[in-house]
C-alpha cells in the first residue's frame, strides 16, 4: 500500500468550520499540507492538476474568511475545485475523482451543499453569482456569493454581460479575478498589496462612492474633465478602470499566494457595505509542484503520474488520436489549398488545431473561449471565399447553437464544422458529453451532418467537407484513439448523403451511424451464429439520409435497427420519419432504434458506460431477438 503523505493539521479540518478555528498564523502550513494531499490524489486517479495548485492559498483564505456554505462560493468552469472538495468534507473521496461512483472532477450540487452550483463550462460563476446574490437581496438573508473566474474566461462575452447588470446586488457579490497569466515582481508585489488592502478598506469604499455621486451632480464638462484625469489616474495605479466602469469596486492586483496580502483584503471586502467589488489576484499554474510550475500545459489535466518523478502513466502504443488524424489531415490539405483556414475556441490541443497552426500559423485561429463569436467569425470568412473548419466540442458549439442557426445555416454558408468529443467522454462526465449534436445540426435546413466509423472515414470526411461549397457541413467523432484501420494515402470524397454496405444479409439489417459500427459488426457476428442473416450499413450521413438504402433495407429485412451515439432525435428519428412519410412501415416489418438514454450519464471508464446506455453488441443482439419474439413468423429462429 502506498504511503500517504503526513499531513497533521489538514487532519483536522473535515469541514471549513474546522478551519476557521485554526490560529491564523498556522494558515501557510495548512495550505502547503493542502497542496501535498492534492498532488498525492491526483497521482493517483489523474485529473485536472495546474489549475488546482494555482488556488490552494486563494481556497484556503476563502473558506477562512467567508461563511460558506452560507455564503455561495461558485467556481468558473471548475478545474480548480479540488482543494475545495478536500476542505469540504469530501476528503475521504477525493481519490475517488473522475471514476465512477466517485467524486466529479467539477462542482456538482448534488454533490455537497458546498458546492452551490454545478460548472463544468466557462464563464457562468458571475451571472450565477448575480442570481444568488440579488435572492439574497429580495429574501432579505444575510448571505453572499463569491464567484472565482479565470482569466481565459473572461474571454467569453458572457462575463461581462453579467457584470453589466451586477451593480444592484451591491456588496453581496463578490467577484475575484484569477488571473494566471500575468507576474507581479517582489517590489510591486508589496506595493500592490499596500493598495489593495487601502482600496478595499471600507472608509476608501465608502469615499469612492461618496465622490462618485457628487462627481455627477457638478456641471457635465467639469464632471466629464475630471472624470477624466480620475479615470487616467486610477487605471495607471490599479488597472481597474473597465471593471468600474462596469460598477465594481476593483481591489488589485494583490499575489494569490501571499495569505498575508489574501486575508485583510478578503476580511475588508467581507466587512464593506459598499459594492459589488472585484478583487484582482495573480496566482500561478502549478503553483508548489516544480514539474507544473516548468510546464503548465502538460499538467493541466494529467493522466496518473508519479509524484516524486513527475512521470505520467504513458499509454500504450496504438492508433492515433481522432483530433490528431483530423489536424493532420486539415494541414495537409491546406498544402493545396489557400483558402482552408481553422478556428478554435481555446482548445488547438484538444481539437488537433495545434497541428494545422504549426503547420500554417496565419490561417489558424484562437479566439479563446468564445464559441459565438468563433462561429459567427468562421460564417464571415465563409461569405467572404475562405473554407473555414470551426473546430469545436460537441459539448461546447451547444453555446453557440443561435450563431449556427442565425449566422450560418439560414445562410447556407459553407462552415465546416468538425465537431471533437461526439459521444460519451469516460471520466468528463455528463457535463462534457457530446451527445445532443445530431439532433440539433440535423433538425436545420441546409445543413449536412456526417459521422466517422473509424479513423479512416474522418479523413474522407475532412476532405469531403474541405471541398464542399454548397452550405454549411459538419462532421463528427469521438474522443480517444482509433481502431487501427489505416488511412489511405489518397483520400475519397464521399457522395453527400450517400452510405455504405459494409456487410450482407437478409433477415436483419443493421443501420449504424459513427463509432458503433465496430459493435454492430460483432453483433452481425453472433446472429449470424444464431441462423440470422444479418446486413451492416455505415450510414455516414445522417443528413441527409440515404433514403435508397433505407427503402432497399426496409424491403428485404424483417428487422430494421438503427444505432447511434447520440441523443433521440437523430438518425433513428429521421429513419422512422422517412419511413412513416412515405408508407414503408409495413406490418411486418420491426424496426428499432438504439440510442443514448434520456439521462445524463455520470463519469466512468468508457466500456461501462456504453453498457449502461445500452450500445455495445450485446445490447444489439437482445434488440434484434425480441424484436423476433413479437413477430410469430421469427420466433423459432429467435429461440435457436
Amino acid at each position: 500500500m502506498d504511503k500517504r503523505p503526513e499531513t497533521p493539521l489538514l487532519d483536522t479540518v473535515e469541514y471549513p468550520a474546522d478551519l476557521r478555528k485554526i490560529d491564523r498564523e498556522k494558515l501557510r502550513q495548512l495550505a502547503d499540507e493542502l497542496r501535498t494531499e492534492m498532488i498525492d490524489a491526483v497521482g493517483t486517479t489523474g485529473g485536472h492538476l495546474g489549475s488546482g495548485l494555482g488556488v490552494v492559498e486563494l481556497t484556503v483564505a476563502i473558506h477562512y474568511i467567508f461563511n460558506t456554505p452560507e455564503d455561495r462560493l461558485i467556481w468558473d468552469v471548475g478545474h480548480q475545485c479540488y482543494p475545495h472538495k478536500i476542505l469540504t468534507g469530501r476528503r475521504d473521496r477525493i481519490r475517488t475523482l473522475r471514476q465512477g461512483g466517485g467524486l466529479s472532477g467539477f462542482t456538482k450540487r448534488s454533490e455537497s451543499e458546498y458546492d452551490p452550483f454545478g460548472a463544468a463550462h466557462s464563464s457562468t460563476s458571475i451571472s450565477a453569482g448575480l442570481g444568488f446574490a440579488m435572492a439574497n437581496k429580495l429574501q432579505n438573508k444575510p448571505g453572499r456569493a463569491i464567484a472565482v473566474i479565470g482569466d481565459g474566461a473572461m474571454s467569453a462575452g458572457m462575463a461581462y454581460e453579467a457584470m453589466n447588470n451586477a451593480e444592484q446586488a451591491g456588496n453581496r457579490l463578490v467577484v475575484i479575478l484569477n488571473d494566471n497569466d500575468m507576474s507581479i515582481a517582489p517590489p510591486v508585489g508589496g506595493l500592490s498589496a499596500y493598495l489593495a488592502r487601502v482600496v478595499s478598506s471600507g472608509e476608501y469604499l465608502g469615499l469612492r462612492s461618496l465622490a462618485s455621486k457628487v462627481a455627477k451632480k457638478m456641471h457635465r464638462r467639469l464632471h466629464s474633465s475630471l472624470g477624466k484625469a480620475e479615470e487616467f489616474t486610477r487605471g495607471m495605479v490599479t488597472g481597474g478602470t473597465l471593471f468600474e466602469e462596469l460598477g465594481f469596486y476593483y481591489v488589485g492586483p494583490i499575489d494569490g499566494h501571499n495569505l498575508d496580502h489574501l486575508i485583510p483584503v478578503l476580511e475588508n471586502v467581507r466587512d464593506s457595505d459598499q459594492g459589488p467589488v472585484l478583487i484582482h489576484v495573480v496566482t500561478e499554474k502549478g503553483k508548489g509542484y516544480k514539474f507544473a510550475e516548468e510546464s503548465a500545459d502538460k499538467y493541466h489535466g494529467v493522466s496518473k503520474f508519479d509524484v516524486i518523478t513527475g512521470e505520467q502513466k504513458k499509454s500504450k502504443g496504438g492508433p492515433p488520436n481522432y483530433q490528431n488524424v483530423f489536424g493532420e489531415t486539415l494541414a495537409k490539405l491546406a498544402e493545396t489549398d489557400d483558402r482552408i483556414c481553422a478556428i478554435t475556441a481555446a482548445m488547438p490541443g484538444g481539437t488537433g488545431v495545434d497541428k494545422f497552426a504549426k503547420a500554417h500559423p496565419e490561417r489558424s485561429f484562437d479566439v479563446g473561449i468564445a464559441e459565438q463569436h468563433g462561429v459567427t467569425f468562421a460564417a464571415g470568412l465563409a461569405a467572404q471565399g475562405m473554407r473555414p473548419f470551426a473546430a469545436i466540442y460537441s459539448t461546447f458549439l451547444q453555446r453557440a447553437y443561435d450563431q449556427v442557426v442565425h449566422d450560418v445555416a439560414i445562410q447556407n454558408l459553407p462552415v465546416r464544422f468538425a465537431i471533437d468529443r461526439a459521444g460519451l467522454v469516460g471520466a468528463d462526465g455528463a457535463t462534457h458529453a457530446g451527445s445532443f449534436d445530431v439532433t440539433y445540426l440535423a433538425t436545420l435546413p441546409n445543413m449536412v451532418v456526417m459521422a466517422a466509423a473509424d479513423e479512416a472515414e474522418l479523413a474522407h470526411m475532412t476532405y469531403t467537407a474541405a471541398e464542399y461549397d454548397d452550405g454549411p457541413i459538419a462532421f463528427r467523432y469521438p474522443r480517444g484513439a482509433g481502431t487501427g484501420v489505416e488511412i489511405p494515402e489518397t483520400l475519397e470524397k464521399l457522395e453527400i448523403g450517400k452510405g455504405r454496405i459494409v456487410k450482407h444479409g437478409s433477415k436483419v439489417a443493421i443501420l449504424s451511424l459513427g463509432t458503433r459500427l465496430g459493435e454492430a459488426l460483432d453483433a452481425a457476428e453472433q446472429l449470424e451464429a444464431r441462423g440470422l442473416s444479418t446486413t451492416v450499413a455505415d450510414m455516414r450521413f445522417a443528413k441527409p439520409l440515404d433514403t435508397a438504402l433505407i427503402e432497399k433495407a426496409m424491403r428485404e429485412h424483417e428487422v430494421v435497427l438503427t444505432i447511434e451515439e447520440a441523443a433521440i432525435g437523430g438518425l433513428g428519428a429521421h429513419v422512422l420519419t422517412h419511413a412513416s412519410d412515405h408508407g414503408l412501415l409495413d406490418e411486418g416489418l420491426k424496426i428499432r432504434t438504439m440510442r443514448l438514454p434520456d439521462i445524463f450519464q455520470d463519469q466512468d471508464d468508457p466500456k461501462k458506460q456504453y453498457d449502461e446506455a445500452g450500445l455495445n453488441a450485446p445490447d444489439i443482439v437482445d434488440t434484434v431477438l425480441a424484436a423476433l419474439r413479437h413477430n410469430s413468423a421469427g420466433v423459432e429462429e429467435a429461440r435457436a
